[in-house]
């Protein structure tokens, strides 16, 4: 069984943007939203609505050659 990354959360607007100690945020002003896995050696890049993003990034997936095992990122491109 291949692990896949969880599904992305969704953002919500809040009346008080305070974090909880050990979180951290950004604001998306534009770009790509994309969920990165790596599990033994295979990357999976896609985007919130599951579209395959690893052909139009090589640099990314050259990169990602670096990356241990069971990783998975949530970030803005």
């Amino acid at each position: 069984m291949t692990w896949m990354p969880p599904e992305p959360m969704l953002a919500a607007p809040t009346p008080e943007p305070v974090l909880l100690p050990g979180w951290a945020a950004e604001v998306k002003w534009d770009g790509f939203r994309a969920l990165l896995s790596v599990e033994t050696g295979r990357l999976v890049l896609r985007s919130r609505q599951g579209t395959d993003l690893a052909p139009a990034f090589p640099e990314i997936r050259a990169a990602s050659a670096q990356l241990p095992d069971a990783t998975a990122l949530d970030g803005v491109m």
